[in-house]
């Protein structure tokens, strides 16, 4: 009963906010809260026919407090319901927050496994975490069951970070690997294994860093992919590497071969998943297609997040299929059904030879389709300038001479640490698929060779689309945009 008034209060909370919230920035076909604050996606999962995704959430603030799991469902991919509020803390295995986890569908039961967050020494950041799990049969309403925790304490040999629970099924056993870290603060991945989702036993480390590799590793994702298995990660404390790391913390992956018999993940080295400024906490499911579809938090710990004055803070990604490409990159690129999104195709260029044409539209939530040809090109630079009326602009250059893709946002609100470059090595043709909302931008560059993904906070009207070159004779083989519809509206 406790539980229920808990996220009666929350709802409540939530509509008071969303009476005074300022919709300047509000997304138009991303999920969000209906108010205040939201991180890391939790619980993908597909249940009884429909996508279910659930977020770290305070619904009684538009900064970061204690975490409930906030909770949407589609049909499509592309049209979000939010439901009641799934989690909230307050019981003793969680006394200070439901943090980050997974969903299963266990039979029919629909089933969250967390992690529980409790301070011993609030003010000194004292705290320990356990695992918890809680369940439901109409996919909306969750009860926390009476083993809490499943999983009491960490390894004797690790760190107090315990947390992010992702838990999957392999040959009828679960399994459920944790971010963690040792006693000498390296960032690693554990792994745990149990017949009935209750009782678990630890089975050892199945990934570890060193020194260069941060002090934490957040939200594992652990699966296969086309024959490989994929450790999705987000180290904390990475430094910054010329091009490489630049955001305060990273999400990136390590590939190789596992072994569940010997638990053996022999793996390279780790690759950042996407270059732009705001892509945190990815996680995936597998849907009844057989595709391994991913959201990221669409945000960065400790960035300037200029709508928290609104009422509001945090969205997530578009879902991206995950893809296994040449020398085992790992590719993401829009899902298809993202197509149900646009409204109006205008189909301005083709085959044109030009160094600078501006499109003139208003529109704020649009898709842009980009294809420059690069053979006998003798341009150093080509690129889409996103334009205000004045002087606010996002800017997408590719630099042939150095093989390398600039994001450059330093225009559109992000005035300090506004520009990313990532290598992109594109020697027939330049594909940018790119999705405009009212304050992120999301690039899918040579079908998902590089993505970058960045908050942006214009505060001008839109004059339009440029694309641009620095000669002359450039051939622009495509330019197509798209009106996108409003989800929410």
């Amino acid at each position: 009963m406790l539980t229920v008034n808990r996220i009666q209060q929350a709802e409540e909370a939530l509509k008071n906010t969303r009476e005074k919230m300022n919709n300047r920035y509000r997304l138009g076909y991303h999920i969000m809260a209906p108010a205040n604050w939201i991180n890391d996606p939790n619980g993908l999962v597909q249940y009884k026919g429909e996508y279910h995704v659930f977020y770290q959430h305070h619904p009684y603030d538009e900064n970061w407090g204690p975490m409930h799991w906030g909770h949407v469902k589609s049909k499509d991919l592309v049209h979000w319901e939010h439901l009641p509020i799934a989690l909230a803390p307050g019981d003793a295995c969680d006394s200070d927050g439901c943090f980050s986890g997974s969903a299963v569908d266990n039979n029919g039961e629909l089933t969250l496994i967390y992690t529980g967050h409790n301070y011993t020494d609030k003010e000194k950041d004292i705290f320990y975490q356990n695992q918890n799990i809680a369940v439901s049969t109409d996919g909306a309403t969750f009860e926390k069951v009476g083993e809490n925790p499943v999983i009491s304490h960490p390894p004797a040999d690790s760190a107090h970070h315990f947390r992010d629970p992702k838990v999957w099924k392999h040959n009828d056993v679960w399994y459920m690997v944790l971010g963690n870290s040792t006693k000498e603060n390296v960032g690693r991945v554990i792994l745990y294994r149990s017949p009935d989702l209750r009782t678990w036993s630890y089975i050892g480390v199945l990934a570890q860093g060193n020194e260069n590799l941060g002090f934490m590793w957040e939200c594992p994702d652990f699966f296969e992919l086309d024959g490989k298995h994929v450790l999705m990660i987000s180290p904390q404390g990475i430094k910054k590497d010329g091009d490489l790391y630049n955001n305060l913390f990273q999400t990136g992956y390590l590939i190789g071969d596992y072994n569940y018999e010997t638990n053996e993940f022999t793996h390279g080295s780790f690759n950042e998943l996407d270059n732009g400024h705001d892509f945190y906490a990815v996680q995936t499911l597998l849907d009844e297609k057989g595709r391994r579809i991913a959201i990221g938090w669409m945000d960065m710990w400790e960035s300037d997040m200029p709508t928290k004055e609104d009422g509001w803070c945090g969205a997530l990604t578009l879902p991206r299929e995950v893809t296994l490409g040449e020398n085992d990159k790992v590719l993401m690129n829009p899902v298809e059904e993202l197509n149900l999104l646009r409204e109006i195709e205008h189909n301005t260029l083709t085959n044109v030879t030009s160094n600078s044409y501006l499109i003139e539209t208003n529109e704020d939530l649009l898709e842009i389709k980009a294809v420059f040809d690069l053979t006998n090109c003798n341009a150093q630079s080509v690129g889409i300038k996103i334009r205000g009326i004045n002087q606010e602009e996002t800017v997408l250059t590719y630099h042939l001479d150095k093989q390398t893709l600039k994001l450059d946002c330093s225009k559109s609100g992000k005035v300090e640490d506004g520009v990313r470059n990532t290598i992109l090595r594109a020697n027939q043709e330049l594909s940018l698929r790119i999705f405009l909302d009212r304050s992120s931008i999301e690039v899918f560059a040579n079908e998902g060779q590089t993505t970058m993904t960045s908050r942006i906070y214009p505060t001008e009207d839109r004059l339009g689309i440029e694309v641009f070159a620095d000669a002359e004779d450039v051939k622009i083989k495509e330019l197509t945009y798209w009106k996108l519809k409003d989800i929410w509206k």
